[in-house]
């Protein structure tokens, strides 16, 4: 499973993006369960935000849905920190 992380916003309005790889890793069952729940609360199109928030696209396998704060589930906020952590 191919997960990536787009974050835009922000009060400096910098972005920033990764990607995980879940092939091979010894907690890959763990990466895919937090990103099906992650997925399954997410929008069809981009939420409005709140002025210097967060802004997220987050594909998982070629499928993406959106979030924002400070609306995030607690699903979507470990996915986004753990990818944005661990990933390049």
């Amino acid at each position: 499973m191919r997960i990536q992380v787009r974050r835009t916003g922000g009060f400096a309005g910098i972005e920033r993006h990764a990607e995980v790889d879940t092939s091979g890793r010894p907690d890959a069952a763990e990466w895919h369960a937090l990103a099906e729940q992650a997925a399954a609360a997410g929008r069809g199109t981009p939420p409005v935000g709140v002025p210097d928030g967060f802004s997220y696209q987050i594909t998982i396998d070629g499928d993406t849905v959106y979030a924002s704060d400070p609306r995030l589930t607690t699903e979507q906020r470990k996915l986004i920190s753990r990818v944005l952590k661990e990933g390049c």
